[in-house]
């Protein structure tokens, strides 16, 4: 519950907004193929899932633990 009423963008108002308008035009033109893409739509935001709202298509940041060893010089006359 708090994934839904928490985070929300510009971004995110804006497909909610896309996918309630595509399930109207589904009601209003008596289409199911509409109003089953329109409750995809609609409830990607709700939810907040997807690939790039939730950064799920990230790949995870490598630790580097390789140590760079002081390197000391010699005066060479």
């Amino acid at each position: 519950m708090r994934n839904v009423l928490k985070n929300w963008n510009l971004m995110r108002v804006i497909r909610l907004v896309f996918g309630v308008y595509v399930i109207v035009q589904g009601v209003s033109n008596r289409d199911m193929s509409y109003l089953l893409i329109g409750s995809l739509f609609t409830l990607m935001p709700v939810l907040n899932i997807g690939c790039c709202s939730t950064s799920g298509c990230a790949t995870p940041n490598r630790k580097n633990e390789v140590t760079t060893e002081e390197i000391s010089y010699e005066e060479v006359r």
